[in-house]
């Protein structure tokens, strides 16, 4: 069987879209779109603001990690600190803002490593992923609704942890390891 030419799918067309619920944190709205054949159907989407995810990196190659209890996964996962992006908030304000609260961190060197889609089948909400250096303490003021607790590991225990499927968390498999091949041969000052 010869490979099929790929071609660039044409965008679907909104012909009505309803709003189901909206929420605090999401939306969720109803979207019937035409196809580019012709065909119609439904789109279920959940609208997310955009969210920051931080690896904070201290000398010798450690990470902080938060381990907090997570209710759609029914267990307490070990992720990257993060958290969404505010109204009038910049991404790297957000960052450093999700750093503090949850690590009690203030980075003087933030990198944005990259971004990504979370669930784009379904859900609008983008991840950006920063690496957070040369870190300094500050008074960690975690969210009333969460209950977190900080977690210091080598980043290669981490990935270890990632590769054993321990750390199930999407943005922080990726966090981690973009982290590590940004940093495998730096030194951190």
């Amino acid at each position: 069987m010869e490979p099929r030419e790929l071609s660039e799918p044409s965008p679907e067309r909104v012909l009505e879209s309803r709003r189901l619920y909206e929420g605090r944190v999401v939306n969720l709205r109803l979207d019937t779109v035409q196809l580019a054949g012709g065909w119609k159907t439904t789109r279920e989407v959940v609208e997310h603001g955009d969210v920051v995810a931080v690896v904070p990196l201290l000398q010798g190659k450690d990470v902080l990690l938060v381990r907090q209890y997570r209710l759609p996964a029914a267990q307490t996962l070990l992720e990257v600190p993060a958290g969404g992006v505010d109204a009038g908030e910049s991404i790297e304000e957000a960052a450093q803002r999700e750093l503090g609260e949850e690590c009690g961190q203030r980075a003087d060197r933030l990198e944005r490593l990259g971004g990504f889609y979370m669930s784009p089948g379904f859900c609008s909400e983008f991840a950006h992923v920063f690496l957070a250096t040369q870190l300094r303490p500050v008074q960690a003021r975690p969210e009333p609704d969460e209950d977190i607790a900080i977690v210091r590991l080598p980043l290669t225990e981490a990935l270890r942890l990632v590769h054993q499927g321990e750390i199930r968390d999407g943005k922080s498999i990726i966090g981690l390891t973009w982290t590590w091949e940004r940093i495998r041969d730096l030194t951190i000052e």
